[in-house]
């Protein structure tokens, strides 16, 4: 009995040691090639400090303290020692440490892709369901067809026509940014997420107002999920409804209800976890252009905004964050599989 004790202990630390190990090189490798493509960037980062106008004593003088006169390899050496220490770096644009520009920003970031992947969700996977029973006919063309505008249409379009038709010419939403100045500073931060801290409040007018400014990204955000989410719940359906099982379920008098909900839906959303896990971390990721355009203050706009100021420890620490999240999520979706079907632990031994 200790021995197979022993060995259950011996396992498990092996796998979280190999976990370890690939989070820690796959987050190492993003970190290098941003890092490598920020240095290539022809953007001079000194100028984003001093100013165009500084001397050239002070301009030598910050190259020198940025240690941009040391080997790439060796800048990035010297950064990732830092990295491991928990510390990002300073901001040159805010003058502020990375982690706190981070720690702001990111729970908006969160709280529109959380929208909006409620919303890809509770549509996508009915949508997809609707679209593999039935197959090849006017429901599953509709449904594929809307599906296939979501992947081929850019985002950044989409929003600026919805801007341009919801709110400057229908006014049913409120315009770029979180919330009206009038409103600004009215509720007391304690999650980030402006709709939680004003319902904790009690602010229901602040509330109703981040409500008209988010509703128009996150629905956007939620058509680009509810494309992907869609399409692979209908194949995964597909193939759960060409199984045995289906045709006897049918044969011994189930219902279709029951058949297609309570047999093909629920061995389907075993790997639909994993494609909803995806699809949040892609939402988390790409929601740079969405931001960008409808002004929001969150990571992706963050990230952007750096970018084109050189800010080079804001982008590399918001890269990291947001490869950290996706790897977490992955992470997640693969115990909940493993939870929901105690078959895939059988096959890794």
């Amino acid at each position: 009995m200790p021995e197979v004790l022993l060995n259950r202990v011996l396992a498990i630390g092996g796998r979280i040691l190999s976990l370890a190990l690939t989070v820690g090189i796959t987050l190492i490798g993003l970190a290098a090639l941003t890092f490598c493509i920020g240095r290539i960037v022809p953007i001079d980062p000194v100028i984003s400090v001093v100013g165009p106008k500084a001397s050239e004593e002070v301009y030598q003088r910050v190259f020198l303290e940025m240690g941009l006169d040391k080997p790439v390899w060796q800048q990035f050496l010297l950064y990732a020692g830092k990295l491991v220490q928990g510390d990002f770096g300073t901001s040159f644009v805010t003058n502020r440490p990375v982690l706190s520009d981070l720690a702001g920003f990111f729970p908006a970031t969160l709280e529109l892709a959380t929208l909006g992947l409620l919303i890809g969700t509770l549509v996508g996977v009915p949508a997809g369901v609707a679209a593999a029973y039935w197959h090849d006919r006017w429901p599953d063309y509709l449904i594929r067809f809307i599906g296939l505008i979501g992947y081929s249409v850019p985002i950044f379009w989409l929003g600026l026509v919805g801007l341009f038709i919801f709110y400057a010419r229908l006014d049913w939403v409120s315009g770029p940014g979180q919330i009206d100045v009038f409103y600004q500073g009215i509720v007391k931060p304690v999650t980030g997420s402006i709709l939680i801290d004003s319902t904790i409040a009690g602010e229901w007018e602040v509330f109703a107002n981040a409500w008209s400014h988010i509703v128009l990204p996150a629905l956007l955000l939620g058509y680009y999920s509810l494309a992907y989410i869609s399409r692979m719940t209908r194949s995964m359906m597909l193939d759960q409804l060409s199984r045995e099982y289906v045709l006897t379920a049918r044969l011994k008098g189930a219902t279709e209800y029951r058949v297609v909900m309570l047999h093909a839906l629920r061995n389907a959303a075993i790997p639909l976890v994993t494609v909803i896990a995806l699809s949040y971390g892609g939402l988390l990721e790409g929601s740079v252009l969405v931001e960008t355009v409808f002004a929001w203050p969150g990571i992706g706009n963050y990230i952007a905004s750096s970018l084109f100021r050189a800010d080079i420890n804001a982008v590399l620490g918001g890269t990291v964050l947001v490869g950290a999240v996706f790897i977490l999520l992955n992470m997640v979706s693969d115990v909940i599989y493993q939870m929901l079907d105690p078959r895939s632990n059988l096959r890794r031994r």
